[in-house]
């Protein structure tokens, strides 16, 4: 199989993830495009950490609003009824057990379920940011990963290299050859998608990976 890079897939997976009434948190990057594929029939709340509930899709131009822009400083849309608050309240939400998800970035996570997604030693960073606060705070957390990195290693391993920015709280992975849970210290394969298969993904990657007896094809609509 020919690896081909596809974030859409990611986005749209972690989309179909939610329930009525969620109220989730989206990180800087990759997680911010989950919101444009939230179905229509599911209402959920995002919480941006900088001091929004409700954010929408990506503005057009007509809703384009230099001054509205999310942690990462991508603009945004809010919803009717969405809400603005100072930093303290933004966190009291996150450390206060209130979101059910946070979908953050990866630069690498192992079957222990540990996450490093902050710093590259050796590299500026600007600092952890809200991450650490996302990870133990959230009720579920989902890391959101392209499967391998520039240099073609997966970028889910047996034991974090990088600095971990939380120990264990990773709850489910999405990639774009799959969707996994941690169980047990391993890697569960629950869904893949095509054209990879669970025999490749396993081949493929740098860590324990257990194929869950009823691992299916996820089929992604149009």
């Amino acid at each position: 199989m020919e690896y081909k890079e596809d974030k859409t897939k990611i986005a749209k997976r972690i989309a179909g993830i939610f329930k009525d009434g969620d109220y989730v948190n989206l990180g800087i990057g990759l997680p911010t495009l989950v919101g444009n594929y939230v179905p229509d029939d599911v209402h959920i709340t995002l919480q941006s950490e900088n001091g929004f509930l409700g954010l929408g899709q990506e503005p057009d131009d007509e809703s384009f609003n230099p001054d509205l822009v999310n942690a990462g400083g991508v603009p945004v849309t809010i919803l009717n009824g969405g809400s603005y608050f100072d930093s303290a309240t933004s966190f009291g939400i996150i450390r206060g057990g209130h979101l059910d998800y946070t979908v953050l970035g990866v630069l690498e996570a192992d079957q222990k379920g540990n996450l490093a997604n902050y710093m590259i030693p050796g590299k500026m960073v600007p600092g952890m940011g809200g991450a650490m606060d996302l990870l133990t705070g959230a009720k579920k957390v989902i890391a959101s990963t392209v499967h391998f990195d520039k240099r073609g290693n997966s970028k889910m391993v047996r034991s974090c290299s990088l600095p971990l920015t939380a120990k264990g709280e990773v709850d489910i992975i999405v990639t774009d050859l799959g969707l996994f849970e941690i169980a047990d210290g391993k890697f569960v394969l629950k869904e893949f998608f095509a054209p990879a298969t669970p025999e490749w993904i396993v081949e493929n990657t740098s860590a324990d990976i257990e194929i869950d007896p009823g691992c299916r094809e996820y089929v992604f609509s149009d």
